[in-house]
C-alpha cells in the first residue's frame, strides 16, 4: 500500500530495455531494441536523448571511461555518446543469420555479459536453442559461456559474486551458476525459481540490497521479488501496463527502481485501451 508508481519517461518505447543507472550522469540509460535506439533520460531535465544505430539493440553498458558498450545485433560495439559514433569490437555467430543480441550486464569485475536468441520468423514462431550468453572482458576478448539457449535474459549476481543468475525466458524460470569472481566463469546450474502461470514470461530482472532479485513478466504486467534462497516468491508490483519488460534501482540512494515497458506485440484493439504501454515508470516506497 505503500508503492508509489509514476510514469517517467513518457515517450512510448516499441521495445523498452535494459534499464541502467548512470550515477555521473544522474541519469537511466536505456534501449529501445525495436527502434534501434539506446536513450538517457535525465532526472534533471525530464528530457530524453538517443542515438539511432544500425541494427536492433539489445543492451547498453556504462564504461569507465565514458560511453557505453552496447550489444546491437550480433556484434558488440563501442558507443560514443557526445559522437554517436559506433566501433564494432567483435562480430559474433555470422552462421546465425536470424540471430541478435538480447539482454547484457556487467559482471562485478567490468566484464560485459550478453546473450543471444532467434528472433521470430512468424508471430510465435522461432527457432529454438539457438542463442548463446557471451562475456567480453575488458581486454576485448569473448568468451562463450552457455550454448543452446532459447531467449537469453535477464541476469544479474548475488551480493558475495559468488552466484550468477540468469534467465532463459522460454523455460520460464530463474536459474543460478556457480560464478567465479577471478576467472569471469560460470558453471553448475540448479533451478532457482520457476513462474507460475499468472506470471507470465520472464524478461529482465536486477537484484536488491537484500540479495533477493526481481524479475520482469512480459505480458503479466507485473515484477515479482523472489528469494533465491528458499525459490519462494515474496512480493508482487502490479505495473499499468502490460508488458514488462525489465527493471533497475537508481536514483538517490538507489531507492527507486525503474522498469521499462514495451507497445510492440500489442494489437490496435489493446492499444487504445493500454495508455501507458511503452513508458518508463519509477517505483518508490
Amino acid at each position: 500500500s505503500s508503492i508509489r508508481i509514476e510514469p517517467v519517461v513518457k515517450e512510448k518505447n516499441r521495445m523498452g530495455e535494459c534499464p541502467v543507472w548512470e550515477e555521473r550522469e544522474d541519469a537511466l540509460v536505456y534501449v529501445d531494441i525495436n527502434s534501434q535506439k539506446v536513450c538517457r533520460w535525465s532526472a534533471a531535465t525530464g528530457q530524453v536523448q538517443s542515438v539511432a544505430v544500425d541494427a536492433r539493440v539489445g543492451s547498453v553498458a556504462l564504461r569507465q571511461c565514458g560511453g557505453y558498450a552496447i550489444a546491437l545485433g550480433t556484434r558488440f560495439a563501442f558507443l560514443d555518446w557526445d559522437t554517436q559514433a559506433v566501433t564494432t569490437i567483435l562480430e559474433l555467430e555470422r552462421d546465425k543469420p536470424n540471430n541478435r543480441f538480447n539482454d547484457g550486464k556487467v559482471d562485478p569485475k567490468g566484464r560485459f555479459f550478453a546473450g543471444t536468441m532467434a528472433e521470430e520468423t512468424a508471430p510465435g514462431v522461432r527457432a529454438r536453442r539457438q542463442g548463446a550468453l557471451y562475456t567480453l572482458f575488458p581486454d576485448l576478448s569473448v568468451i562463450k559461456q552457455l550454448d543452446q539457449v532459447d531467449i537469453s535474459n535477464g541476469l544479474d549476481w548475488s551480493l558475495d559474486h559468488r552466484t550468477f543468475f540468469h534467465i532463459d525466458s522460454l523455460a520460464y524460470a530463474v536459474h543460478a551458476f556457480s560464478y567465479d569472481v577471478h576467472t569471469g566463469k560460470i558453471a553448475c546450474p540448479r533451478l532457482v525459481y520457476r513462474l507460475e502461470e499468472e506470471e507470465g514470461m520472464p524478461d529482465g530482472m536486477c537484484i536488491d540490497a537484500e540479495g533477493k532479485l526481481w524479475v520482469a513478466c512480459i505480458d503479466a504486467g507485473r515484477v515479482i521479488r523472489v528469494d533465491p534462497e528458499t525459490g519462494k516468491r515474496i512480493q508482487t508490483v502490479r505495473l499499468p501496463t502490460p508488458r514488462i519488460t525489465s527493471c533497475c534501482f537508481g536514483g538517490k540512494d538507489y531507492a527507486e527502481m525503474y522498469v521499462t515497458s514495451a507497445y510492440d506485440g500489442l494489437d490496435e484493439a489493446t492499444l487504445a485501451k493500454e495508455p501507458h504501454a511503452g513508458k518508463i515508470f519509477k517505483v518508490m516506497g
